[in-house]
């Protein structure tokens, strides 16, 4: 690997890399660890060559092993959802002609059948360790080094392949921006095939040398105790998780939430990302801890483009300017570029944070180039300097009655009901109106809605074209892993 990949890791430390449940590993030996498990992958082999090796493993230091690992072997490490369906995998692992497969324990029983027809050889960590470290292959920045998978709502998923330049690029950036140091301390709860927890917490971590706590799925009470003892002093998460340590709060003893407000109040960052962050929520969880959350703006293919700042002024409902090495540029529907403030545009992103290629996909790779800029499909404005996102182009921004409107902007606005918990707002084809702005909404516990108290409620608070023609309430919405609703799956009960 490149001298200059993840120099903590590398180094002599004893200081703690990482937790794992109870047990508690140094820099050293979690270094040691990866070139035991790197030598055993290149097996008789100098270097793998940019073999595809995927895995399915959460959170865990096995999981690091494996990313780390692959890399300094030469693979292109392909990192999968533990929560997926093994019936899900097979087009990641077809697409990607993986060769071999890294699981465990329950895992592997998962996979077998799996991984039999499609000719992958399934192996656990264990089984792969060399009993020493041997001589491991120079990795030059430009070589392929990790495949993540879109979320696939509109389309097959595809493999985003980011080189080591451009994972290089990731971290070093959110480093300077967000002040990582090796005093700072994190939980990792977040899905680990996704680049919110793989490079915003885990690699952006380990490059500080700071001490990631792994958790394979989100323990509240285990996490809320941890805050009340200052273990962490940095917290990411999606809102979803924000809010459920809100709705956490109103189950316990008013002391107990005391002191995790407390808890939370002490640490130097709470960050919001993945989805939007509704204004009331970054306004309440600032009246609970003090925290004004910063929110920041990426996705699989750029990593963090945007970013609310360290220092400085962070606004709700804004995602804040592009991070140092980012260029960034709002264009029109003619692909001209927009210099006036409050025009809304595309986001176009351009720099080293940027992916190579989707993975055997040329011309899907092309089609999100324009000019040498990466084209976002996310739609924003910009207000004093700060963009404000308005939407996916082809989701969220709704053609109403000759308007264009922006569906997280309604959502906003609708979560201030008392009644509402969540909101999706879509546009369904009607032939007055072209797209008809639509609410699909989940209730509070006890509460009651109908569709002619809403609209009674939204005169005055939006402009009348903006208010919902038809609401849908429902038990919950459909989301993701990463806690986004899946606004395709709701338009199709229209």
């Amino acid at each position: 690997m490149t001298a200059d990949m993840f120099p903590f890791l590398t180094s002599a430390s004893d200081r703690i890399a990482l937790v794992d449940g109870a047990t508690s590993y140094t820099y050293v030996e979690v270094n040691q660890r990866i070139n035991r498990f790197a030598t055993g992958l290149l097996r008789d082999k100098s270097d793998l060559q940019e073999e595809r090796i995927a895995f399915y493993i959460p959170a865990s230091i096995d999981y690091v092993v494996a990313l780390h690992g692959i890399w300094r072997a030469g693979g292109i490490a392909i990192p999968l959802n533990v929560a997926s369906a093994v019936a899900e995998l097979d087009h990641y692992l077809s697409c990607a002609s993986v060769t071999r497969m890294i699981a465990s324990g329950k895992y592997q029983d998962d996979l077998r059948e799996l991984c039999q027809t499609l000719n992958i050889e399934l192996l656990s960590v264990d089984d792969v360790l060399a009993d020493n470290a041997a001589a491991l292959p120079e990795i030059s920045a430009d070589r392929r080094a990790m495949m993540l998978f879109t979320s696939g709502t509109t389309n097959k998923p595809k493999g985003v392949v980011s080189t080591h330049k451009t994972i290089r690029a990731q971290i070093t950036t959110l480093i300077d921006a967000w002040a990582w140091t090796e005093k700072d301390s994190i939980p990792l709860f977040l899905p680990l095939h996704h680049i919110h927890g793989i490079i915003n917490i885990l690699c952006c971590g380990l490059w500080a040398g700071a001490t990631v706590h792994l958790f394979a799925k989100f323990d509240m009470p285990v996490i809320t105790k941890n805050i009340v003892a200052d273990t962490y002093n940095v917290f990411m998460a999606v809102p979803t998780i924000y809010v459920k340590l809100m709705q956490y709060f109103d189950t316990i003893d008013k002391a107990e939430v005391k002191k995790i407000c407390a808890g939370f109040e002490r640490m130097r960052l709470n960050i919001s990302g993945s989805a939007a962050c509704p204004v009331k929520l970054f306004n309440q969880w600032q009246d609970l801890t003090s925290q004004v959350l910063l929110e920041r703006y990426g996705m699989t293919e750029i990593g963090m483009g945007l970013s609310n700042p360290y220092h400085g002024e962070r606004r709700a409902g804004y995602v804040g300017k592009p991070l140092p090495g980012v260029q960034a540029q709002l264009y029109d529907e003619y692909d001209e570029p927009i210099r006036d403030e409050n025009l809304a545009g595309e986001i176009r992103i351009k720099g080293d944070n940027v992916f190579l290629e989707y993975w055997d996909n040329p011309k899907a790779t092309k089609k999100s180039f324009k000019d040498g800029w990466f084209c976002t499909g996310d739609v924003a404005i910009i207000e004093a300097g700060y963009y404000r996102i308005m939407g996916r182009s082809s989701v969220d921004i709704i053609k109403s009655g000759g308007y264009k409107l922006s569906a997280l902007e309604i959502e906003g606005v609708l979560l201030t009901h008392d009644a509402i918990a969540e909101v999706a707002v879509l546009g369904i084809e009607d032939d007055t109106w072209g797209e008809a702005v639509t609410a699909f909404i989940g209730l509070k516990p006890n509460a009651k809605l109908d569709f002619q108290e809403l609209k009674a409620w939204c005169d005055g608070k939006m402009s009348s074209y903006k208010i919902p023609k038809q609401i849908k309430i429902l038990d919950a919405l459909p989301r993701n892993a990463m806690g986004k609703v899946t606004k395709p799956a709701l338009k199709t009960m229209f």
